[in-house]
This record gives structure tokens, sequence and C-alpha cells, in this order.
């Protein structure tokens, strides 16, 4: 088999999923591939089948739903994940093609359910984000390499889970990290530089994920081509209040859920701010503790406009890389709407990269936030 390099230096590696044994290595046309913290990042692009012997290498190949996909630059991974679809293509000339698409490794603990009910008291964040994603591994065929590490949070937390309630491991992390006081979690795609082997590692961040010793300086004028400045109030809230299970066991009674305690912004609505009520479900919680814990890390969430800048730069003049998810970027723009010069400081949480073609640049969309 031979590897064929993609514009800006990329290879597209296609990998058993649960031995990580290689494949082939496929030209991908039109590749464009996302990463973030908190979401499933996605790469598509397009296999051209030119003759038979292709035709023959990309059946034994492409096989969604136990098919990894890594994409190589510069003889780094850039990103890691599982081909989900794929869809033979045949143009007006007849000339055939499979266009793919795989979701980050995150995608596959939404397909993985809790299948045995645990109680777990005083047990460190990480350590049961760790072990969800251990026990799950250690189902039969559930092993698909993902590595963890023994670090700590410093916060305890007590959880029950329950098999009834058929509930997927993504779901499970996600509350568990969303809860106040909680982390962040991924699952990076990278390649061992002692061994030279591709690893995917579950990533923990306590409060945020954070990676990177400086600020990244992009600018405008500069390698920042473009940006977009999105503000949304749709999910602001003043006043909140979550709701629970509902745990009343006697049928004569009225049957009512658990209801956190109301939680209310006197100091925004004395600078003048409406109430905007908000609310949220967790209907497999049945500790008031925990409710609250939950209801106050949903409306830190909600208590201001959600804004997350979108940043487009030219990549080749920034050093920017997927692996630097959680990293400090020093944003300066001046223009109209900032003539005196915006100076600030954003940490990136997501990147959507488009690889060049003829005639178009290898360019980076940045999503931030205030770090």
């Amino acid at each position: 088999m031979g590897a064929v390099t993609l514009p800006g230096a990329y290879r597209a590696l296609l990998c058993d999923l649960r031995t990580d044994r290689l494949l082939d290595v496929l030209p991908l046309h039109g590749v464009s591939l996302d990463a973030y913290i908190g979401k499933t990042g996605t790469c598509s692009g397009s296999i051209p089948i030119p003759n038979r012997a292709m035709a023959a290498r990309v059946r034994d190949a492409v096989t969604p739903g136990r098919t990894a996909l890594w994409l190589e630059r510069g003889g780094d991974i850039w990103w890691g994940g599982m081909l989900w679809t794929s869809q033979i293509q045949s143009d007006d000339r007849g000339r055939l093609s499979m266009a793919i698409q795989a979701g980050s490794f995150e995608s596959y603990l939404d397909h993985r359910l809790v299948m045995t009910s645990s109680v777990f008291t005083g047990l460190d964040q990480f350590e049961l984000a760790r072990t969800l994603v251990e026990d799950a591994q250690a189902a039969e065929g559930g092993h698909i390499g993902i590595e963890t590490d023994a670090r700590m949070s410093g916060v305890l937390r007590d959880r029950a889970y329950s098999r009834y309630d058929l509930r997927t491991v993504r779901e499970l992390l996600d509350d568990l990290a969303a809860v106040e006081g909680g982390f962040e979690w991924r699952i990076s795609a990278h390649r061992d530089p002692v061994t030279g082997h591709r690893i995917k590692r579950l990533q923990l961040g306590h409060p945020v994920i954070r990676t990177g010793t400086s600020d990244i300086v992009l600018s405008r004028p500069g390698p920042v081509l473009s940006y977009a400045w999105p503000v949304d109030a749709t999910t602001l809230a003043t006043v909140w209040q979550s709701r629970g299970a509902t745990t009343n066991q006697d049928a004569g009674a009225e049957s009512v859920p658990l209801m956190s305690e109301v939680l209310v912004d006197d100091d925004a609505h004395a600078a003048g701010w409406p109430r905007l009520d908000g609310t949220s479900d967790h209907t497999t919680v049945e500790q008031q503790a925990t409710l609250d814990a939950h209801a106050r890390g949903d409306w830190e969430a909600a208590r201001a406009p959600r804004t997350i800048p979108e940043v487009t730069v030219a990549l080749a003049r920034t050093p920017l890389t997927p692996a630097l998810l959680g990293a400090t970027v020093r944003l300066r723009i001046t223009d109209l709407m900032w003539p005196d010069g915006l100076d600030a400081r954003y940490r990136i949480v997501g990147m959507a990269i488009t690889a060049p073609e003829r005639g178009r640049a290898e360019t980076a969309r940045l999503y931030l936030e205030v770090p």
C-alpha cells in the first residue's frame, strides 16, 4: 500500500478502531475538520475512485462503525475519530468517489450505554469520569484504546447511576462536568513523541482545559483574515430553577418532582436588567444537594449574554494546531468598531480547519471565550 500525501502535507490514515491496525493510507479531497472542547468534532472529505484497484482498497479499508480515521500533517496527528458514514457518488461523466464523515472519538461514547448500576461516595470527579470511560472499555468489544491518567481535581462527588435509566457514557460525563465546580473534558488525538504511536487520551481540566505556556498573538491587520462577533441573549436568565427526579412512591399522593432552590440575580435587577426566567431538567437526579449544584452550574452559564467570537486566520502565518485547544490568544483588532484598538485575551475552545486546495489557502476558524 502506498502513502498518498494530501495538499498541505496531510495524510489520511484508515485504521481498525479497536486495534488501531493500519488498513490503508488513501487520498482525501475537500478536507475539512474541526475540534472542540465540550462538543464532538467532525472530519469530512471525498476519496476519489479512478480505477478498480482503488475501488478494492476503499472496500477493504472503509467500514463505517469500525474504522478509525486519523489525519496527519507534517508527521503530527492533527485529528482523530471514528468513521460513521460513507456514500458512493457518481458524477454525470461516470467518475466515482466516496464521501466520508467521521466524528471525533468522543462520538463513540454517545453509542455506549451504562449497563450496570453503581454508587460512588466521596470520589474525586476526575476519578469518577475515568471510571465511566474505563468501565465502558472493560465490556466485551468495548475497548478502543482510550488512555487515562491519574490526575485529580480535588473536588469530591457522590453519584448513583442506574442501569435502568439507559443513559450514555457521554451524557453522564457531560452532566458530571456541568455542575458547580465542574470540569472540561475531551479525547485528545496525538502522536506519542517517544514511541511514535497514535494516542487517544481522555483529557480533563478543572475548572477548564488549558494548554500552552504563553499567549499566541493574533492581529488584524495581520494573520486574522476575518471575524464574527455574535452576542446571543436567548439563553440569558436572571432567575433559575432546576427540576430533578420524581421520587414519590405513594400512589395515592400527588406526584411532584424534586426542585432546586430558586436562584435570583438581585444585582442584575438592580442594574436595570429585566427578570428573565430559566430552567433545566435533570430527571435522574434524586439528591437535593446534587440538584442544587446542577442548578448553580446551569445558572452561572446563563447569567450573561453568550458571546463566542469567531476569528478566521491564515494557518500558514500562525503556530496554531488542534493540539492547542485550551490555549490563550491575545487578539488585537483595529477597525471601525475598535478605532482605538481591541487588545484582549481569549481561550480557544474550538477550531475548524479548511485544508488548502487549488487557489485556496489553508485557514482555521477559531472559536473563542473569555479565559
